[in-house]
């Protein structure tokens, strides 16, 4: 008998906790789960749950911005044609879905907020493999706002890698439903890294130019705006920046963007809730506009956040 062998047979069994101890730490903020509003660190869900085994999940967000929600219903929209694409319920309709996202956000007193809606397969209480079995799970969350883009970044505009990785193609996983099949996103990232730049592009599966980590993009040529139409989520900031073009009077279309022509582009910007509309300066290295944010990105850019202030585009948040 070996030594190990007679170290296992000797060993007693270590004593099994009654609860979690939890040694990292977690943004301030309330999350709603299972019923409960709970301080972000207590929001836990099961290590079983499909949600984190397999990615199966979809969810949405929306941000607050000076105590008001920006286009929730449009995110609401969304959020509930994903349900029903993935054959996920939740025991709540759009108003009460509302309702707990307002709470979340009041509890929280955050006048700018990152406010997550989201919706897990859940776990099966046998450990099925049928993902009819599993007890769909909704919860969400408010946190400190955060933006893709910092305050310098914003000013001066991002610096961005193109990787050569692949976005999952939607005859594999429909696009509109968001979703966090991110590894695709994540080794982009880290592309990116490694050459010097700040976030990533990837491509769609013809090699042209298809979205980033969290964010869609936009070039402008000769006062005209494109942004990728295919493999990409439909964001609802993206969405915006049309809006925002058609009051302008200015032509934006959803079309194939080459590499090349994101390159040779007058301006380049980003759109995500988590930012608004973001200017890049830099892709690959070399200048973006001479490398100063263009007009037509500071236009876009300051009538956004006009908007916030819109009765029809926000709604406010009912603080305590």
């Amino acid at each position: 008998m070996s030594q190990t062998t007679k170290m296992r047979d000797t060993r007693q069994l270590p004593a099994v906790s009654d609860r979690h101890i939890d040694p990292h730490a977690y943004p301030d903020g309330i999350a709603f789960l299972d019923g409960q509003y709970l301080p972000m660190s207590q929001a836990k869900i099961s290590v079983l749950d499909w949600g984190f085994l397999h990615s199966d999940a979809t969810y949405d967000t929306v941000h607050v911005w000076n105590g008001g929600f920006f286009r929730l219903d449009q995110h609401l929209d969304r959020f509930f044609a994903g349900l029903e694409k993935l054959r996920m319920t939740i025991p709540f309709d759009r108003d009460g879905v509302s309702e707990i996202l307002h709470d979340c956000v009041a509890l929280s007193g955050h006048r700018a907020a990152y406010v997550e809606m989201l919706c897990t397969r859940g776990a099966s209480p046998t450990f099925s493999r049928d993902p009819r079995q599993a007890v769909n799970r909704f919860m969400a969350f408010a946190v400190p706002f955060g933006s893709v883009a910092n305050a310098e970044q914003l000013q001066r505009g991002l610096r961005v890698a193109i990787s050569d990785k692949v976005r999952i193609p939607p005859a594999s996983i429909d696009p509109a439903i968001k979703n966090y099949h991110w590894l695709d996103l994540v080794r982009g990232l880290y592309d990116a890294y490694d050459r010097g730049a700040e976030t990533a592009l990837i491509l769609d599966f013809n090699g042209n130019v298809a979205e980033g980590p969290g964010f869609n993009v936009f070039c402008v040529k000769d006062g005209k705006l494109s942004t990728p139409a295919v493999g990409v989520l439909p964001g609802i900031t993206r969405r915006t920046a049309f809006d925002l073009c058609s009051e302008e009077g200015l032509t934006a279309e959803a079309a194939d963007v080459s590499v090349a022509a994101l390159k040779a582009a007058d301006e380049v910007f980003i759109t995500s809730t988590a930012g608004g509309i973001m200017p890049v300066t830099e892709i690959d290295g070399a200048a973006v506009a001479g490398g100063k944010v263009g007009p037509v990105t500071s236009r876009l850019m300051t009538l956004y956040w006009q908007k916030h202030d819109d009765p029809a585009w926000s709604s406010p948040v009912r603080y305590p």
